[in-house]
């Protein structure tokens, strides 16, 4: 047993322990299942695409996608469509645009076939290795902050505010009380160093959530509407590819900028949960990065087939390893449960965001650990790297942050005579990176 698991996923007899792991994987499956309830409610949007196929294809999606990433990769990454692709899919290529949620698709499809030439070219790695360590720390303590805003917003701690943007929400009723609540729980659970303290903390919260009243409905927030339902059918979306206009300018556009915001998103949750997980060498290149790769542009094919958008690897990935996750088995788990969610999609879509959000506020402190490693004194990398840092959550984009980063780095660097702090690659990418916010 013990050979089968270090030959499958990685694990190391000794070092890592088969419950944490699995309890790893339960917790990033928990932190991420809203997918299963988001992405049909926005597809909704689209004639013909009904809601019940596109949750069993994004089920299916991340399924497929995570066990390659355990059994190839090896590593405790979770995928599935992605958050951002999804609406700019729907609200801009289509409702926008115009163009039919078939043409959309195959934009998709075609993105996932130029990602696996590039991983196979190394091209995505070298773009990778060329990000300054600055910036690499600066990109895992970015996204901490951005995960934990996504929690504080989907749980109603942070509202929506038309004079200042954001502000802060009725804390003391409905989901921002049970939230609050839930991290108490969650955070003293963690202090106390409980194993599988994250988990417990949704579990718990989720059950408090029966008794908590949501104040516009009057109904508990946790909602229990049954237990077993058959998945749908994915044939109304299954290779629904139109090919008429794949030689246009708007399908050039259109797949271009799917995989410029993938390809970084995805670089982005790599490094940062790579360096809490320890998966990073001194110069913070990341252990086994072309196989994370390719199971990303793997996953990508797979979902535009079954009829998704982009998946990608998920950022809230994090939760899993700040349980302890670390080896493919986390990403088996995590493809176990999104299996069984098509059978008990109910039970696992009653865990409300206030359940999650604490999960992702304990590891957003987590994953700003890097920041100390910056040298603040040094303007010419902190003021790149508290723009990286500070954007995500902002700009509420990780790839934002990323882009902007190298941008400044290089400017900064140039403008000050830091010539040789600037690789080619580094160039090349900031001239890329002006030309995509012109142009794009």
């Amino acid at each position: 047993m013990t050979k089968l698991l270090e030959k499958a996923f990685g694990f190391k007899t000794g070092v890592n322990s088969v419950r944490t792991e699995i309890v790893a994987g339960i917790t990033t499956f928990l932190t991420m299942a809203y997918i299963l309830a988001v992405n049909p409610n926005i597809f909704g949007a689209l004639e013909g695409m009904p809601r019940g196929s596109v949750f069993t294809a994004t089920a299916l999606a991340a399924l497929i996608g995570t066990l390659v990433m355990g059994l190839y990769a090896k590593k405790p990454f979770a995928l599935a469509p992605g958050m951002g692709l999804n609406a700019f899919f729907v609200f801009t290529v289509c409702l926008t645009m115009g163009h039919s949620w078939q043409f959309a698709l195959t934009a998709v499809f075609l993105e996932g076939i130029l990602f696996i030439i590039l991983t196979l070219t190394k091209v995505r790695s070298w773009i990778l290795n060329a990000i300054p360590l600055t910036l690499k720390h600066a990109i895992g303590a970015g996204i901490g902050l951005f995960i934990a805003f996504i929690g504080l917003q989907n749980a109603g701690i942070i509202a929506n505010s038309d004079a200042t943007l954001v502000v802060l929400g009725d804390v003391t009723h409905g989901t921002a009380l049970l939230a609050i609540i839930g991290l108490v729980i969650t955070g003293a659970l963690v202090i106390l160093n409980v194993k599988g303290g994250i988990l417990l903390g949704i579990l718990a919260t989720t059950v408090i959530g029966l008794f908590v009243k949501d104040p516009s409905t009057g109904a508990a927030i946790t909602k229990l509407s049954g237990v077993i339902s058959a998945p749908d059918s994915v044939a109304p979306i299954f290779a629904k590819f139109e090919w008429g206009q794949i030689a246009s300018w708007d399908m050039l556009a259109v797949v271009f900028t799917f995989l410029f915001i993938d390809m970084f998103d995805t670089m982005g949750t790599v490094i940062g949960v790579s360096q809490k997980a320890g998966m990073v060498d001194e110069k913070g290149n990341v252990d086994g990065i072309d196989k994370m790769f390719m199971a990303d542009s793997i996953a990508t094919v797979c979902g535009a087939v079954l009829g998704t958008s982009t998946t990608t690897t998920y950022v809230e990935s994090a939760s899993g390893v700040g349980a302890g996750g670390r080896t493919g088995l986390t990403a088996f788990s995590v493809a176990v449960c999104f299996a069984l969610a098509l059978l008990f999609s109910p039970i696992f879509l009653a865990i409300p965001g206030a359940a999650t959000a604490p999960a992702l506020v304990i590891v957003g402190v987590m994953m700003m650990g890097p920041v100390v490693k910056i040298d603040w004194n040094d303007f010419s990398e902190s003021i790149p790297a508290f723009l990286t840092v500070l954007l995500m959550p902002v700009a509420y984009s990780i790839s934002d942050g990323i882009l902007i980063g190298v941008i400044a780095y290089v400017i900064l660097n140039a403008c000050s005579g830091k010539f040789k702090k600037i690789s080619p690659t580094m160039w090349v990418l900031a001239a890329l990176f002006i030309c995509k916010y012109i142009f794009i």
